[in-house]
């Protein structure tokens, strides 16, 4: 019986760059055109039945020479049927954009500020994107690799 993984391979297969399972975890690389297709037909489908939005977050691939540089990750749910799946999006560092899946799950909202306040990927379409971690005069976005760790912010930072 193929995996979820393989299923999404399946029906999305022009939008399906990669897939994998590494210790038990099923793993869909997938388009960003096709993303908010694809978490649609996770929660509606009733093979998976994603009901819960437990994770949203993201990888800079900056020292590893992965081109694109970023790499949004979602982590699904089914509470139904018990079981999981990860899907990742690779996004480009000049349009480090997502569409956001607000609207699909509720729980996307702190998610999605918190991966745009750490790494600076944009969540297009969400209802109040804005710092959730650093304050709203913090400069830059420290998750970054390339973030100069002691730059001085505008209202804290190192003593001269």
């Amino acid at each position: 019986m193929p995996g979820l993984h393989e299923k999404i391979k399946e029906k999305f297969s022009q939008a399906v760059t990669g897939i994998h399972t590494e210790h038990g975890d099923e793993t869909v690389v997938v388009a960003k055109e096709a993303f908010l297709e694809i978490a649609l037909f996770l929660k509606n489908d009733p093979v998976f039945k994603m009901n819960m939005l437990v994770d949203v977050t993201a990888v800079d691939r900056l020292p590893l020479k992965i081109k694109p540089r970023f790499e949004a990750v979602y982590h699904f749910l089914s509470l139904e049927l018990n079981h999981r799946l990860r899907v990742k999006v690779p996004v480009d560092e000049k349009e480090a954009s997502m569409p956001t899946l607000t609207g699909l799950w509720a729980s996307a909202d702190w998610m999605e500020r918190e991966v745009w306040d750490m790494f600076g990927i944009r969540f297009v379409g969400h209802p109040n994107l804005k710092r959730i971690l650093m304050y709203e005069e913090f400069t830059g976005h420290p998750l970054r690799k390339d973030y100069p760790y002691s730059r001085r912010q505008p209202l804290i930072g190192p003593k001269n």
